[in-house]
């Protein structure tokens, strides 16, 4: 593969490159809000990377023209699911720094190590 063919695919890149910081965030940190917040960067190059992929180079919208018969559509489906993606995301969000704080208020921090050193120790 040459150089032009990996600089073609520059949108995939992009989408690894998010996914792989939305894991290692998850993974690395401890803190509950970096680790929601790595989710929404997860879900993020997700959402990109079916938009990219729903893209049809040179296709028009799927509106029928009568007389017109060699024509390119784009499929708008991925486009409209990301729409919904967009709003589970949203709300999957929500719902976790919400969560984050109620344990913020609970136990007093949002540090998963501490809260485990918490319970085990309430035990």
């Amino acid at each position: 593969m040459s150089l032009d063919t990996f600089a073609g695919l520059w949108n995939y890149w992009a989408v690894i490159i998010l996914m792989m910081i939305g894991l290692y965030t998850m993974i690395s940190r401890g803190n509950l809000v970096k680790k929601v917040m790595g989710m929404n960067i997860f879900q993020v190059a997700v959402i990109m990377l079916y938009v990219s992929m729903g893209k049809v180079e040179g296709g028009t919208p799927p509106i029928l023209i009568e007389g017109v018969t060699d024509t390119v559509f784009s499929n708008p489906l991925p486009h409209v699911l990301m729409l919904t993606a967009i709003v589970v995301g949203v709300a999957t969000t929500a719902v976790g720094l919400a969560l984050t704080v109620r344990i913020k208020e609970a136990y007093g921090t949002v540090e998963e190590d501490e809260i485990v050193d918490l319970e085990r120790d309430a035990q």
